[in-house]
């Protein structure tokens, strides 16, 4: 049988929905292509934002003075591999590159009694403030991405059924512990210090002090009060 026998045969509508059809299908290559000026892509995507309101959960007063910050990137080389299958039927290999941010603080709402003393003639004061700590890495997602990504056949299937939220969720931890644990190898504590010192003598400074001393750590255990020989009942006795 001829393809003009298959055409002669066609009822006449049929051989209107195959033109139609072709017609179409030029139609959406030619748009696809931009082979005609002013036809639309029908292919093209809009984003349409449908989240809901932001939601006010908590207010927290601050009573920290950030003295430093530092800013840390680190790349991830996460490898999962089975242990009896080689990695093109079940593995996965991922790098990751993590950007983010470390700041170092001084918690002025610890501050106890007895930390600031100041002398009669109100020349001198002395502040005694707690050690500089660590605030947890903040992730900028802007400048952390995956560079690349090996899977094996089988990862590939769950992926298509699944979600990879996780996977993703899990590199960023990986990153934020890595960050954390470098910051607490350099001098962001030392600094926060330093700059809360010379904001401290600054600002009393201008409200008329001569002498700032400002100290950090935890405050001296005080030692139990003995009494001196002198006002003891057998040195009276004795004298």
């Amino acid at each position: 049988m001829t393809a003009q026998t298959v055409v002669n045969r066609t009822p006449w509508w049929g051989r209107i929905v195959v033109v139609l059809a072709a017609l179409l299908v030029v139609l959406l290559l030619f748009g696809r292509f931009h082979l005609l000026p002013g036809l639309p892509d029908p292919f093209a995507e809009k984003t349409e934002d449908r989240s809901g309101p932001v939601l006010l959960k908590s207010i927290q007063d601050m009573s920290r003075f950030e003295g430093a910050s530092g800013n840390f990137e680190v790349v991830v080389d996460l490898q999962k591999d089975a242990k009896y299958l080689p990695d093109v039927v079940h593995g996965e290999r991922t790098l990751y590159v993590g950007a983010g941010s470390v700041n170092a603080y001084v918690d002025l709402g610890s501050i106890g009694p007895g930390a600031v003393t100041v002398s009669d003639d109100r020349k001198t004061a002395t502040i005694r403030l707690p050690h500089a700590a660590l605030e947890r890495t903040s992730l900028d997602p802007e400048h952390s991405y995956i560079v690349s990504q090996q899977r094996g056949l089988f990862d590939r299937v769950g992926d298509f059924f699944g979600s990879d939220t996780g996977n993703a969720q899990k590199l960023s931890i990986l990153a934020s512990q890595k960050i954390q644990d470098a910051a607490r190898k350099t001098e962001l504590t030392a600094r926060a210090e330093t700059n809360t010192r010379t904001m401290l003598e600054h600002m009393l400074t201008s409200l008329g002090f001569s002498s700032v001393n400002v100290t950090f750590g935890p405050p001296p255990s005080t030692a139990p009060h003995s009494p001196s020989a002198s006002s003891s009942p057998s040195a009276s006795a004795k004298q």
